[in-house]
Formats: C-alpha cells, sequence, structure tokens
C-alpha cells in the first residue's frame, strides 16, 4: 500500500472528518511510529503504526445505509445542544461514526445514505464529481414551457447562474403540479429559491433517487443497508471528476469540438504581390527597396555664436 495524508486515513478508518482530523494533528493527537505527527505527514498502515489518542488505527468494517429521511428530521450525525428534532442520526442502531451523504432541509423528504466509509462519503458530496440526484416536487401552479426552460438552462442565483438540468412534468392538477428534477449540483435550497424566484413555490419535495440507488418500497423512517453488489456499482461508479463534468456537458446538450489546427504554413493572399508582406517571403530575394531611395538627412544649421 503507498503513503496516504494522515488526515485521509482517519477519514478513510471512520474516525473523524477529514477536518476533524487535520484538528487531531494539530493537537498533537496523532502519532506515527511513536513521533508525534504534523500537518502534511504521510503514512502507510502496512508498515506504519498510526494511534490516534493512544489508540491504534484500525480499518473498520465498512457499513452503508440507505435511509428515508422524514419531514421535520434534521439532517445531522451528531446532536446540538440547542436541537430538539430528530436528527437521521436517530434511525440508525450503528455505534460507530457515521458519515452523511446528501444533505435534506428538515421541511424535505427523501433519501440520504450513511456510512462510516470517509473517503467514499467524500466523493459522492462533493459537487465536483456530478453525481446526479432526482427529485419529485410538487409546486404552486402550472409552470408554463418557457419556465421549464429557464429552469432546464439554468438561473442566477446570488450573483451564480445554476448548472444545467434536467425538468419534466410528472403531473397536473389545478392548481399543482408535481415536477421530476436530475440534478448534480446541491446548493442550499436550490430547488426552492428557483421554484419562488419563477413564481412556483415549493409545496413538497422527496429525493426519490441517489446516482442509481431508488427509494423503491422504503417508507418515512425505515432504512436499509446497500447490498454487496450496490456497493461495488457505486465505487465502480466513481470517476474522475474531469470525465464526470464532460458527461454532464454531453447530457445538457451538444458538445462543440475545436477545430483542428493546421500544420501548414498559411500562403499568400488572393491578390498580393510575391515577396510582399501579407505573403511569405522568398529565402532567395531579399526585399525590396522603396524606388525613392534612402531617406535624406536633414541638413545641420550652423552653430550659434556669441554677440
Amino acid at each position: 500500500m503507498t503513503e496516504e495524508r494522515l488526515q485521509k486515513l482517519i477519514s478513510q478508518a471512520g474516525r473523524a472528518s477529514r477536518r476533524d482530523a487535520e484538528e487531531m494533528i494539530q493537537q498533537g493527537r496523532v502519532t506515527i511510529n511513536g513521533k508525534v505527527a504534523q500537518i502534511g505527514d504521510k503514512a502507510d498502515p502496512a508498515q506504519d503504526v498510526i494511534r490516534v489518542d493512544g489508540t491504534p488505527l484500525k480499518a473498520p468494517d465498512f457499513v452503508y445505509y440507505l435511509v428515508y429521511k422524514p419531514l421535520n428530521v434534521v439532517s445531522a450525525t451528531q446532536r446540538q445542544r440547542q436541537e430538539q428534532r430528530r436528527i437521521v442520526r436517530d434511525f440508525i442502531p450503528y455505534e460507530g461514526l457515521l458519515f452523511m451523504v446528501g444533505r435534506l432541509d428538515a421541511d424535505s423528504e427523501g433519501l440520504m445514505l450513511l456510512t462510516n466509509d470517509g473517503e467514499l462519503a467524500n466523493q459522492l458530496m462533493h459537487p465536483r464529481y456530478g453525481h446526479t440526484k432526482t427529485y419529485n416536487v410538487l409546486v404552486v401552479g402550472t409552470p408554463s414551457m418557457k419556465v421549464l426552460e429557464t429552469w432546464r438552462t439554468g438561473v442566477v442565483l446570488e450573483g451564480v447562474r445554476t448548472a444545467p438540468a434536467q425538468v419534466r412534468v410528472l403531473s397536473q392538477e389545478k392548481d399543482e403540479t408535481w415536477l421530476q428534477i436530475v440534478m448534480r449540483e446541491g446548493r442550499k435550497r436550490q430547488i426552492r429559491e428557483i421554484a419562488s424566484l419563477l413564481s412556483h413555490p415549493v409545496k413538497r419535495l422527496i429525493r426519490v433517487k441517489l446516482d442509481f440507488l431508488e427509494v423503491e418500497r422504503l417508507k418515512p423512517g425505515q432504512w436499509r443497508p446497500l447490498t454487496a453488489n450496490e456497493v461495488v456499482q457505486l465505487k465502480k461508479g466513481l470517476r474522475s471528476p474531469s470525465s464526470r463534468r464532460g458527461k454532464a456537458r454531453t447530457t445538457a446538450g451538444s458538445v462543440t469540438r475545436p477545430a483542428a489546427r493546421s500544420t501548414s504554413r498559411p500562403g499568400p493572399r488572393p491578390g498580393s504581390r510575391p515577396g510582399s508582406r501579407s505573403g511569405p517571403r522568398s529565402a532567395d530575394r531579399p526585399a525590396s527597396r522603396s524606388p525613392k531611395g534612402p531617406r535624406p538627412t536633414a541638413k545641420r544649421r550652423p552653430p550659434r555664436t556669441e554677440k
């Protein structure tokens, strides 16, 4: 196994997030082969003895839980002192640290993934990896085709245009419409902000799909572990950010390829004379001089004598 940064190894072991791991290192709580570690240090778990608070760092058996977060439940894995509402972590009977993938507002519901695989969670959460999230959204009124197209191409929120999204109508009633929205980015309350900006406020928001993981038969408050095949598929789907961005551009519209560069030298312009500046100069012919000849020198005035 190759050397990795300590904060990454600590996160992979499920002991803390990368940010918290950096704080542990700065506080002198991490050692490598008996020496206090520093920020930037690397180690190989197969050869080095890494300890956190005196306890050897060992990779746990990874667990992956898909949970349906109900309404009025807070997306959190640790309870804040002032928080009286239930948190999504309360639904999973697991004693160790879990990372949360796919934050939802308290007034939204739907799928979330909880795991102690810190590296996987980091890639699934980071917007640059472009994993898709699918929502069923009930909005007020009946959005016009122009409104839907505006949503698809992106709107400006806080000075930044949103990325293209897939938006289609699922069903319509008198005063409300169910939409399905597939998106890759996930700003805070993005769907609600866009809907309000387009004069169709959200009445209900359900995340029904995380990448290829679907809600299926899960009810609010229920959870299930991922199958071995789902874990394998999830890890196979992790690709470099560049390839994900390329795929996103392809689905949003046609890809414009740059024109191929010509390796040949440009020829003279139509109507230009051989040897002129508009075309390539001949190697065996010197540049022509002006027919007027050399420029005459100015006459010098005689020196001024003092009176």
